[in-house]
C-alpha cells in the first residue's frame, strides 16, 4: 500500500478537528491548537520530522521519500498500546524499548519523547493512519485541556 503523504494527512487532521494553526519549529512542520492565535505557538498536536537532526537520528528520516509523523497521546493510552513508559533518555539518546525505529508504517513509540507519551509512524498508509485516527483525536482533545489551562492562567478574562 501507498503511504499518505503529509499534505494528505494535514488535510485530513484539519478537516476533523477546528482550531489548528500549520507551524514550522526545529526544521519540523507541526499542527497546533491556536484558535485565533491567543498564543505565541499554540499546543501541539501533531508534528511531522522529515530529516534527523543532532539528536534525534533513531527513524532514519534522511532517506529518500521518509518522514515520521509524532503525536502526543494520554498516559493511559501509551500504557495500553506499549505497557510500561519507558525512562527519559539522556540527551542525543533514545528511549529504551524494543522497536525498530527506522521500520515504515507501525505505530510505536516515539524514539526520543515517548517518555512523554508520545507516538509515532514512518510513512503510514490510509489505513495505518485510520488506526492512528482516534489517537489523533485523543490527542486534540489533550491540547484543548492543555490550551484552557494556559490561557486561564495567563489572563483572567477567559476564564469560564
Amino acid at each position: 500500500m501507498k503511504a499518505m503523504s503529509m499534505d494528505e494527512i494535514i488535510q485530513e487532521v484539519e478537516n476533523n478537528f477546528n482550531g489548528l494553526v500549520k507551524n514550522k519549529n526545529w526544521g519540523e512542520v507541526g499542527l497546533f491548537y491556536n484558535p485565533e492565535n491567543k498564543l505565541s505557538k499554540g499546543i501541539y498536536l501533531l508534528t511531522f520530522k522529515e530529516k534527523d537532526g543532532a539528536n534525534d537520528k533513531a527513524s532514519n528520516v534522511n532517506r529518500e521519500g521518509v518522514y515520521r509523523l509524532n503525536l502526543g497521546i494520554s498516559k493511559e493510552s501509551f500504557y495500553q498500546l506499549f505497557g510500561n513508559k519507558p525512562k527519559r533518555p539522556k540527551a542525543g539518546q533514545i528511549i529504551d524499548m524494543p522497536f525498530d525505529f527506522t521500520e515504515l508504517n507501525k505505530i510505536m513509540p516515539h524514539p526520543v519523547y515517548g517518555w512523554m507519551n508520545w507516538v509515532c509512524v514512518l510513512n503510514p498508509t490510509k489505513e495505518t493512519f485510520n488506526k492512528l485516527f482516534p489517537l489523533v483525536e485523543e490527542g486534540y482533545n489533550l491540547a484543548l485541556k492543555k490550551y484552557k489551562k494556559k490561557i486561564t492562567g495567563h489572563n483572567n478574562v477567559y476564564k469560564t
